[in-house]
């Protein structure tokens, strides 16, 4: 299996859905989305690793 570096503006989509999860920590009106602002931060990156293009 080959990995491929992600696009630059997917790497920043996946870490603004996971800064944003974890500001759901302080921010009571993201709370209920944190763990899956996350969980979408993750599979995108590690998506765009493993699919050529994204």
């Amino acid at each position: 299996m080959k990995l491929t570096p992600p696009k630059q503006i997917t790497f920043w989509i996946s870490v603004i859905l996971g800064v944003l999860g974890i500001l759901g920590l302080v921010l009571p009106f993201l709370a209920p989305f944190a763990f899956w602002l996350v969980l979408a931060g993750l599979v995108l990156l590690v998506l765009a690793l493993l699919l050529k293009g994204l």
